[in-house]
């Protein structure tokens, strides 16, 4: 390569302001005379074989002056590519060529490289030797131009080039030409504005990093979300670093025509290879394909049969090769191999981008106007959550039109989606099987933001094999799961429930699932459910009542899944039924009923197939009003199980053994559980908040796997000591349970448990002696009780390893008298609440709780000092501690451990409160301490925050 002494300047695309450039890749200026049979004509084929677009002068018939066509020609190159043969400078339209293309480098940043062919640079740079002869007798002709040529030509050759004299052969200079225009041309090609994604830039860069270590990448995301547009993008900017590329788009759409996938694969072997006509010999083909580094994208493929038909096997690519696959459906990528490493999933835009896109087609700017619509833009924004398809059609359709339109288009979408996003998100929902679209459409109506293990329970006791189906619906971007919980695209349930409404648009009654509440209240109060309706989810806080008709469910034989919920939980029974008839709760596996007004059960449910009975704030006594059911009352369980005390229950397990979920809150007739109920093998989540006439718990004979149990509110005097049966017990809610006197030691054995609950339960006065054994327990909330002693194992005293594992302990309005002096062994404590008890003082160890954030004192009327206290703390509330006299000492985190004795300065003035505050007190809180009679108490009561003292003080 010649030396430079001046550098090529830098491109920018800011810079690249010219409408008509990138209509080529390459210029080549040259003396046809000289080069155009040789090396010229080899380099502009290496250039076209690497599909450079390259302009070629080789045809134009040239006179004195050279064409506005040539000059349109090199301005709308991206580089220049100067031949300077012996006889370059003999041709004034060579020399006007490189005024006009130097005039180029300095407007637009055009790259421009020197190749001095069998010529020495410095003959160019100086116009000496045999180069200089030419020029001299060119410019006897062209005075006028003498100054400016000379000067071109001396700036061209001091640009960074090439000198065919270093190299061995012609081949060897045209290939070290071609990798430096391959690897200089991404640096001046912009993206494609009209088609490319807003901040498309970043996500380029993460797939470019991806493929520099892969050889098969996948790019896989939901319709509309852009995959097409950014592999097209990456195909664009990369190709020409390849011998052969093809783009085969739409391949799931091409594979389903007769042939289809016949006339992909030979477009393949035309473009890869540069074959007009392919020989019909495939193995052959595959064999060339095999010999050449080429580049090839397969987009929105669907199976593992479509990439095998096109492309065979992945093995026969030479590792310089790349193969890039998009698709909805992740489980095609691992079928063909693709490591999980390797797949790029492709996220919705976020907000700023997605603004940009959108008003780029809606308003041919930016952003919107600042009058009038940007209000409405973001409701467009927030409905589309970063599609950038449903940006582009939604910001089109809207383009040009008057604020009411948009209105009035907006008020649409929330009835009836965009048919062309639909129809492009419905591509996915259409490959499913039967079952997989119904296992979609039970979760886009009913199960959107649910746990999913509960969702699989479900659907298991639909009859459908619930596992394999989620992962479907997981790899094919229909679904995501989220910390165990299922949730979609705001826009795929919006497709997925359209799909439902478009069963019987006029009639809800005919549609597999009733979701909205207006559809709801017409099948319920007309009558017209029919056969075809499998669940209801219906939020009755949207109506003030509604009667119901007792053979309302008659037709709807087929319901598994009804839910009348109400979201405001105000306990209205919004529901009115004199009773119900007929078969319609036979097949039903989820049963939510909010206010349920009748005494007892439908007569026909099946309890083998119930996963789920919540009733919250029911009015049912009995399960059944005739004794022709008796035989059933063995097989139910309701929120009336009172009645269980006329009935045996050693078969509820046999018949409920598919129960997960059992919500009985607030039921307040409520007064025995039967045994059985502690047997259920499913059974997770036990709901009896609210049951106020529940006096006891019957004992648990067997392991049960209940995982949260809610008692909160229920007249329950002890827990049976056989509750350490329940080894899966991770919470136990105990609030305002005024008769509990006490807590079994058996408790304590409950490996798992996790949370104690117990405010307000007044007549509790002690807890066990062996609660140290709870090493998993990270919260004991015992606010208003009867406690008086802290049991001392929970700090690891007498053979208790103690509560190692606390976080969070408050023993607020207890009465506590004495706090265990090892308090500071509880190393991972960072809540310490102790208000309104009767100690005097705490234990100096509290100064090891180093991870302690949160102390609240108050109205601890007997504390008489505080000692040191913990560096990390934040909040330190000690407000009407009235007996409260000095703190030894506290230690601040902006400051090395001290004291700040306080002790001997009850009379500083408000200036020396100001500096100790400055210096010390800028991350803690001080309440009221009622004792310091120098600082006012309205000082203090603002104190949350040691500024707003700053406030009070001014």
């Amino acid at each position: 390569m010649a030396s430079s002494s001046s550098s090529r300047p830098s491109s920018s695309l800011s810079s690249m302001n010219n409408p008509r450039n990138n209509k080529y890749d390459v210029f080549l200026s040259f003396r046809e005379e000289e080069t155009s049979d040789s090396f010229t004509s080899h380099l502009y084929s290496a250039l076209c074989e690497t599909s450079i677009e390259t302009f070629i002068d080789d045809q134009l018939v040239r006179g004195n002056e050279i064409s506005q066509f040539l000059l349109d020609a090199i301005e709308a190159s991206s580089i220049s590519v100067i031949v300077f043969s012996e006889g370059y400078a003999s041709s004034r339209w060579c020399l006007d060529e490189l005024l006009k293309i130097l005039d180029c480098r300095k407007e637009y940043a055009q790259i421009v490289i020197p190749v001095f062919y069998r010529v020495d640079p410095s003959h160019v740079r100086k116009q000496i030797g045999s180069f200089g002869v030419s020029i001299s007798e060119l410019e006897k002709r062209f005075p006028d131009k003498k100054q400016s040529w000379g000067s071109a030509l001396t700036e061209a050759a001091n640009l960074s080039g090439f000198d065919s004299h270093v190299f061995r052969n012609e081949s060897e200079l045209i290939k070290t030409v071609v990798d430096e225009i391959l690897e200089s041309l991404p640096k001046v090609v912009p993206f494609d504005n009209k088609n490319q994604l807003v901040g498309v830039e970043s996500r380029v860069e993460e797939i470019e990093s991806l493929l520099a270590a892969a050889p098969i990448l996948g790019i896989w995301g939901i319709g509309g979300v852009g995959k097409t547009t950014i592999s097209r993008v990456i195909f664009n900017k990369i190709s020409r670093n390849f011998e052969g590329s093809c783009f085969l788009q739409n391949v799931r759409e091409e594979s389903q025509s007769p042939g289809g996938l016949a006339r992909l694969q030979q477009k393949l072997f035309k473009e890869v290879l540069k074959d007009v006509s392919v020989i019909p010999d495939i193995d052959f083909n595959f064999r060339r394909l095999s010999r050449r580094k080429v580049l090839i994208v397969l987009d929105d493929v669907t199976s593992f049969r479509q990439i095998k038909s096109l492309i065979r096997v992945s093995d026969w690519f030479l590792p310089e090769s790349r193969l890039i696959l998009t698709t909805r459906d992740q489980q095609v990528l691992k079928n063909w191999v693709v490591k999980e490493r390797d797949i790029y999933e492709m996220k919705e835009l976020e907000h700023d981008h997605a603004l940009e896109l959108f008003s780029r087609h809606a308003f041919k700017q930016n952003c919107p106007p600042e009058v009038g619509y940007k209000e409405l833009s973001e409701i467009v924004i927030n409905y589309a959550q970063g599609v950038p398809l449903a940006l582009e059609i939604l910001g089109c359709y809207l383009f040009g039109r008057e604020k009411e339109v948009w209105e009035s288009a907006i008020n649409k979408l929330k009835r009836i989606p965009n048919l062309e996003i639909q129809n492009v998100l419905k591509v996915s929902f259409d490959d499913l099987d039967d079952e997989e679209k119904d296992i979609f459409l039970d979760i886009v109506c009913f199960f959107k933001g649910k746990d999913k293990d509960f969702i699989i329970k479900f659907l298991n006791a639909c009859g459908f094999d619930a596992q394999i189906g989620i992962s479907d619906l997981v790899n094919k971007s229909l679904i995501v799961i989220h910390d165990n919980k299922i949730t979609m695209h705001d826009l795929l349930q919006e497709m997925g429930r359209e799909i439902v409404r478009q069963e019987s648009v006029k009639n809800p009654g005919e549609r597999s699932r009733l979701w909205h509440h207006e559809d709801i209240i017409e099948v319920l109060t007309f009558n017209t459910g029919t056969k075809k309706v499998e669940g209801i989810c219906f939020d009755m806080s949207r109506i003030k009542e509604i009667y119901l008709h007792p053979d309302t469910f008659t037709k709807m034989c087929k319901l598994r899944f009804l839910k009348f919920y109400n979201s405001k939980d105000d306990g209205e029974n919004k529901c009115k039924v004199s009773y119900l008839v007929g078969p319609g709760f036979a097949e039903v596996r989820y049963l939510h009923w909010y206010g349920y007004p009748l005494k007892s059960l439908p007569s026909n449910i099946h309890p083998e197939k119930l996963v789920s009975i919540e009733m919250p704030h029911g009015n049912i006594q009995q399960l059944w009003d005739d004794v022709e059911h008796n035989g059933k009352l063995k097989q139910i369980i309701s929120r009336a199980c009172n009645f269980f005390t006329k009935s045996p229950n050693h078969s509820l397990t046999l018949h409920l053994d598919k129960l997960v979920n059992l919500n009985l809150n607030n039921c307040k007739s409520l007064r025995i559980l039967p045994a059985g109920i502690f047997r259920l093998e499913f059974l997770k989540e036990l709901d009896l908040w609210g049951c106020s006439k529940l006096k006891t718990l019957p004992e648990i004979s067997s392991a049960g796997n209940i995982e949260v149990m809610y008692l909160n509110g229920t007249a329950i005097e002890e827990l049976p000591s056989s509750i350490e049966c329940l080894s899966r017990l991770s919470a136990l809610y105990l609030d305002n349970c005024k008769r509990l006197k006490s807590l079994p030691s058996s408790l304590c054995k409950l490996n798992s448990l996790n949370f104690i609950y117990l405010r307000w339960c007044s007549s509790l006065r002690s807890l066990p002696d062996e609660l140290g054994n709870l090493e998993a327990l990270d919260s004991l909330i015992a606010e208003g009780t009867a406690i008086r002693e802290v049991p001392l194992s929970i700090v690891g005293l007498n053979n208790f390893d103690g509560l190692q594992n606390l976080t969070s302990l408050y023993l607020t309005d207890c009465g506590i008298t004495e706090l265990p002096e090892n308090l500071g062994q509880l190393s991972l404590l960072l809540e310490l609440y102790l208000e309104k008890n009767n100690f005097e003082r705490i234990p100096e160890s509290i100064i090891h709780l180093s991870k302690l954030a949160y102390l609240k004192l108050s109205y601890c009327e007997r504390l008489q000092s505080l000692p040191k206290l913990p560096c990390n703390l934040s909040e330190l509330d000690a407000h009407h501690c009235t007996a409260l006299e000095s703190s030894p000492g506290l230690v601040f985190p902006s400051h090395d451990p001290q004291s700040f004795n306080l002790t001997n300065n009850l009379k500083l003035d408000l200036n020396e409160i100001r500096e100790i505050l400055e210096d010390a007190l800028q991350e803690i809180q001080v309440m009221a301490i009622t004792r310091w009679k120098q600082l006012p108490e309205m000082v203090w009561s603002v104190f949350y925050d040691p500024f707003n003292l700053y406030n009070v003080i001014e």
